[in-house]
């Protein structure tokens, strides 16, 4: 299938994945930056923005296979939160083809369980599939608003995140269900040991959806990876603390450059 993507900049390929319920222009001005050191894919996931939903994808390999078919040989991949966790995968099935991984908000189990108290409550996610089977509108604006509780900045990250939820067409009521199954299925605490290329996990100090402690699980996971906190960021720590993680982001494309540039000859 054709996914909708938007290239800009120049250098090593980083392709973005964004959030649930949310499209490609959620980034910010932050990327204005970051596009000055590598070339951007950012992508519309499929059934969000300009993407259309595809028939018989249910589950975070079906996703990921359709995702992957627009990822560049050699390309870093930047996923957050549902897009972070969509780079996980990504990167378990194509094993050494990514150069890396930037992961914010991205925790690899989204729900608590006895042997992970790093998430969300499983009836609070069931609630949130019954919300988008009334009104998954305003279920997704309620998701939204979650996203920004505690941080400093919350009132206008909120606004900003609306403001791009509303550019876009509104996601596929499809796409939206399948996000929230996968989100309370999905569980990649035993692939990550075997993802060993260079990764970096960016989690925000006030994050209720996908606390630090998850991130920091992860990035002991993951072999090849480091962990930065942004102190009194939330979920969206791109938008609200954007110079603290492109800083980060930068740091971690350009120390990798010369060896994307070899993946690519």
């Amino acid at each position: 299938m054709t996914l909708h993507i938007d290239v800009r900049g120049a250098g090593p390929d980083i392709v973005l994945l964004h959030g649930w319920g949310l499209h490609g222009g959620v980034w910010g001005s932050w990327l204005d930056g970051l596009a000055r050191v590598a070339r951007l894919h950012v992508v519309d996931l499929p059934g969000h923005g300009y993407s259309p939903w595809p028939p018989g994808v249910a589950t975070l390999e079906t996703l990921a296979q359709n995702v992957a078919a627009v990822v560049p040989k050699g390309s870093l991949l930047l996923g957050w939160s549902l897009g972070g966790l969509l780079a996980l995968e990504i990167a378990r099935q194509r094993a050494a083809d990514p150069a890396g991984l930037i992961l914010i908000g991205t925790t690899p189990r989204f729900v608590a369980g006895p042997d992970w108290p790093h998430g969300m409550a499983d009836s609070l996610l069931r609630d949130f599939g019954e919300r988008l089977r009334t009104d998954h509108a305003r279920t997704v604006r309620y998701f939204l608003a979650l996203q920004t509780l505690g941080d400093e900045h919350q009132q206008q990250t909120l606004r900003d995140l609306l403001d791009a939820l509303d550019a876009r067409p509104p996601p596929a009521q499809e796409a939206l269900a399948c996000g929230i199954e996968i989100l309370g299925q999905a569980d990649l605490r035993a692939a990550a040991a075997a993802i060993r290329i260079p990764a970096l996990v960016i989690a925000g100090e006030r994050d209720r959806l996908t606390p630090p402690e998850a991130g920091a699980a992860l990035a002991r996971t993951l072999p090849a990876a480091s962990f930065r906190l942004i102190r009194r960021a939330a979920h969206a720590p791109f938008l609200s603390h954007a110079a603290e993680v492109l800083g980060a982001v930068e740091h971690f494309v350009t120390a990798r450059s010369p060896v994307m540039t070899r993946a690519h000859a």
